[in-house]
């Protein structure tokens, strides 16, 4: 998922984001647009070959009861959050806020535990996988109807994908079905998904919401523009759609056809603030209930509050500086669209295409004291691509570029960025795509609310213009951001992933079919051949054995390390902050509102 949040963690960010680019493995991943953490220690859960499958349960259909929990029925939750949402399809946002309403709307065939993260089953009651391992087949959970009496069936399943794969959408989901040959709706309740090749995160692209079939046009024709992208009418999940007031608040209320029981709340609403402030002091007077993605300055007083529990969790993103290394001017996708050949005329950035000014900025962001600063230590550094806690597959052997302005300093007299008329900024004289003379000047985006984010923005303007750089720093309300960031009309941005998950693949973020402006998550349009094909074969591993892939995604990391996509801030650790009388909660480092049908307020 990109997330917000969590998408959520970035150099000046704290996400895109989600991988918007909501929800899954990087099919999942969304931009974030608070602090995401530093990715889990559970194991690997990367889909195997058939003696791994779930096997179906026995009995297909579910009684629409729930255990009887503790706790009287009535009363609302409130959620607040300085980014509102930009999308509630499940296949067209790529942020994660949008991502955690749609939660609690749209049920999908896999989710990840919230305690351990592994892929267990939702909306399905098992999977099979063939020898080969290019053939998943699902059983979808018999006895869960759509909010308007419809019965949720594999034709939902089937559609959701067949959509993805049809033409007619354009959304940074699209990587979901790269590999994807065939959807096919073997029967009512079961559906076939085929693989042109081994596909060792099946599982997590498969992890989107399904949407309901039979209010959509067969042909897909009418998903972009329906009315359901901000007003949902028909869902499946423990809460019904009741109003979304832009910037304002979202408001969700107790579907009482529930399959799994009527929720016990009345309803659940998210109220969008200005900033993180805000959202603290509402926190501490009980004018909401919960924050999750605290900043870390407010963790002692809110610790201190006896009326709120604070509970620190690795969450599974990173937080980054973005390079945009195509022409942000006039974005172009990097492949085209029928041919799959690359598009010469692409374009480039004038400053930030040199890899040795991209290595001079990262050697002059001081990105310890970011960590020991502005996230209060809560933060463990990075040097490429893939989180720490993913300890199969993470390259330790990468050298830290640590905090060195001299280095800096001649990497950019290389480039041919010298400051000749002595005012202080570099100036173009023989740099490798910029005009003659012209100055080293770079606008620095991030997120409007995010206090860490903003923060770090100022602290990099600072270190950047020590350099000789003419940094402009702006902070963006979140949707204006997000057009920005997606349209890859920005020179540097402050953002961050969440929702990478427990395995290394992130063939969406990197990979060079999905630059593609509004519609990818290679924003920064990296290309390299080699890595295109690393990826390939990373998640394309007969049998998925961690051992035969780690090789594969250790050499990812040396490239990504090498080229300097990203500077590579930190995986952090988030703190989600609930009030006591909020009954029944099952907070895990995956997910904290998965049994949010089962909370109750505390008498």
């Amino acid at each position: 998922m990109f997330s917000k949040k969590n998408l959520t963690s970035l150099f000046a960010l704290l996400i895109v984001v989600a991988m918007l680019v909501a929800a899954c493995g990087p099919a999942a991943t969304d931009v974030a647009t608070d602090e995401p953490g530093t990715g889990q220690e559970a194991e690997p859960t990367a889909a195997q070959p058939a003696e791994t499958a779930v096997e179906p349960a026995e009995t297909e259909a579910v009684e629409p009861t729930a255990e009887e929990s503790t706790g009287a029925e009535g009363g609302w939750v409130t959620e607040v959050s300085f980014a509102d949402a930009d999308n509630l399809n499940p296949i067209l946002s790529s942020d994660d806020m949008s991502s955690d309403v749609q939660s609690l709307l749209y049920g999908a065939a896999v989710v990840r535990d919230a305690q351990s993260g592994e892929w267990i089953p939702q909306l399905t009651t098992g999977w099979e996988v063939s020898e080969d391992g290019l053939t998943y087949t699902f059983h979808v959970l018999e006895g869960v109807n759509w909010s308007d009496g419809t019965p949720v069936t594999g034709k939902d399943f089937a559609y959701t994908f067949q959509a993805l794969m049809s033409g007619q959408v354009v959304s940074q989901r699209l990587s979901a079905v790269d590999y994807v040959e065939a959807v096919n709706l073997v029967d009512d309740y079961t559906v076939e998904i085929v693989y042109t090749e081994v596909n060792c995160v099946a599982l997590g692209e498969l992890s989107l919401g399904w949407l309901p079939a039979h209010i959509y046009a067969q042909d897909f024709s009418d998903i972009m523009d329906s009315p359901e992208n901000t007003a949902p009418s028909v869902v499946n999940g423990p809460f019904l759609f009741q109003e979304w007031v832009k910037d304002d608040h979202i408001t969700l209320v107790r579907n009482p056809d529930y399959y799994l029981g009527a929720p016990k709340l009345e309803g659940y609403l998210w109220r969008i603030v200005p900033d993180a402030t805000i959202g603290t002091q509402q926190l501490k007077t009980g004018e909401v209930d919960i924050y999750d993605g605290v900043e870390p300055k407010y963790m002692a007083e809110l610790q201190a509050e006896a009326s709120l529990t604070v509970f620190e969790y690795d969450d599974d993103g990173y937080v980054y500086v973005a390079f945009n290394m195509g022409d942000p001017a006039n974005p172009q996708p990097r492949l085209d669209e029928a041919s799959g050949a690359v598009i010469e005329d692409h374009g480039v950035h004038p400053i930030l295409s040199d890899v040795r000014v991209r290595q001079a900025i990262t050697y002059a962001t001081d990105r310890q004291a970011v960590i020991e600063r502005v996230r209060f230590g809560l933060g463990i550094p990075m040097e490429a691509n893939v989180i720490p806690a993913i300890d199969w597959a993470f390259n330790a052997d990468l050298e830290s570029r640590a905090f060195d302005p001299e280095r800096a300093a001649a990497l950019l007299e290389e480039a041919g960025w010298t400051d000749q008329d002595g005012d202080g900024i570099r100036e173009c004289h023989g740099c490798m795509y910029a005009e003659e003379g012209a100055p080293l000047a770079l606008k620095l985006q991030t997120n409007s609310g995010n206090e860490t984010r903003e923060s770090i923005g100022l602290v990099l303007q600072d270190q950047l213009s020590e350099l000789g750089a003419q940094i402009e720093f702006e902070t963006v309300e979140w949707n204006a951001f997000l057009d920005i960031l997606l349209g890859q009309t920005f020179d540097l941005i402050i953002i961050g992933w969440t929702g990478v998950g427990s395995d290394p693949d992130d063939e969406a973020l990197f990979g060079s079919i999905n630059d593609l402006p509004t519609a990818g998550f290679n924003f920064v349009s990296y290309y390299n051949t080699e890595v295109d094909e690393l990826l390939k074969q990373g998640k394309t591993v007969p049998g998925c054995a961690v051992e035969d892939r780690a090789p594969i995604y250790k050499q990812i990391q040396e490239n990504i390390y090498e080229e300097s996509p990203y500077v590579f801030l930190y995986a952090v650790k988030t703190l989600l902050v609930y009030n006591n009388r909020i009954g029944g909660m099952e907070a895990g480092p995956w997910d904290f509102r998965q049994n949010a049908h089962e909370w109750y307020i505390n008498q």
